[in-house]
């Protein structure tokens, strides 16, 4: 929903070593000339199984993604799945699906690199802690249930990184094409009569579980999953798991589906009247909204005491980020339409 702080961490390449030629030849050392013909076609069969195992499965600009690289990124969501009793699409599409994420986030990645952007371990470090401590945990404990998933700190590390990244590219590109005037501001107080005059605004925490319509997951498919998702929270499974498991919104997912305290107006309409319809701890029914299906659950409301001049100031980023946030769709199709995309599955 919102370009936020908090990301989604996802498994990250860690190729297995093949033996190399080099080692090959240091074996046979000492061996007569006659089995020289033998460890040509032993280093022969070893290329070969190299290129059965592992090929291109996309080229992006001037980059590829290997299938090596597509079967862990799907190896790691197949785990994750099993060890929450979630049900996957068939291993074809799941392919396809994760293929097309990866394809986007390679674009941005270069257009991270082409604008020499960086994220130093100082920044990193402070959004790593940011992350465990929004769960509830320290350092140690968040590094401790990375592994009980199968992960390791320094991947996740790294993947944060390229999230990190990822998210200046889309601030900087988005920020040029939204703007916000008084008379914009003027006419959103105009329609909340209720609130001219006071000194308050109300704000709501709310989480969210996002299920997108992809190439590959249409309308229906979209709402299926959606609707799996609110009956695992109905019978009692954890938000915050539910969430890693099945949201689509990257940001909000590491950090349990929480999307943080909500402005009136901040969100797009459709999810802002779920929202507001909602009590405190009561859940959806998915919920349309141009980025896909969404389960709200409203944790708590507050009025936050305002002057006039702060909540004109609250309204305009409230317009910007809802308005970044229908601008980021567009741009992202943008980019992935302008890329040289060659699909190889």
């Amino acid at each position: 929903m919102k370009i936020r702080k908090t990301l989604l961490t996802r498994v990250l390449k860690s190729r297995a070593k093949l033996l190399s030629a080099g080692s090959m030849m240091a074996l046979c050392v000492g061996a007569s000339v006659a089995l020289a013909p033998l460890t040509l076609h032993a280093q022969n069969f070893e290329s070969t199984q190299r290129q059965m195992l592992d090929n291109v499965v996309a080229v992006v600009n001037d980059d590829v993604i290997m299938r090596s690289e597509l079967n862990e990124r799907i190896a790691q969501i197949e785990q994750q799945a099993q060890a929450q009793g979630g049900n996957l699409p068939p291993r074809s599409q799941l392919a396809e699906q994760v293929l097309e994420r990866m394809v986007m986030d390679e674009i941005q990645l270069q257009m991270a690199r082409e604008a020499n952007l960086s994220v130093d371990d100082t920044e990193l470090n402070r959004q790593l802690r940011t992350i465990a401590e929004s769960n509830g945990m320290t350092l140690d404990q968040f590094a401790d249930a990375i592994e009980a998933d199968g992960m390791s700190l320094a991947s996740v590390r790294e993947e944060i990184r390229r999230e990190m990244l990822m998210r200046q590219v889309q601030q900087r590109q988005i920020s040029q094409r939204v703007s916000v005037s008084e008379r914009d501001v003027e006419r959103f107080l105009s329609q909340q009569p209720s609130q001219q005059g006071q000194s308050f605004i109300e704000e709501t925490r709310a989480r969210h579980v996002l299920v997108e319509l992809t190439p590959t997951r249409d309308e229906n498919q979209a709402r299926s999953r959606a609707e799996q998702a609110r009956q695992r929270l109905q019978q009692g499974e954890d938000f915050a798991a539910v969430a890693r498991e099945f949201s689509d919104d990257r940001g909000s997912a590491m950090n349990g589906g929480e999307l943080g305290w909500v402005r009136p107006g901040q969100t797009v309409p459709a999810f802002e009247e779920a929202m507001t319809s909602l009590s405190p701890n009561q859940l959806s029914e998915p919920v349309r909204s141009q980025f896909g299906y969404h389960v709200i659950e409203v944790l708590e409301r507050r009025r936050q005491d305002v002057t006039e001049e702060s909540r004109r100031e609250q309204v305009r980023q409230a317009i910007f980020q809802r308005r970044a946030n229908e601008e980021l769709q567009t741009w992202q199709r943008e980019i992935r339409e302008q890329a040289f995309v060659d699909i190889r599955l």
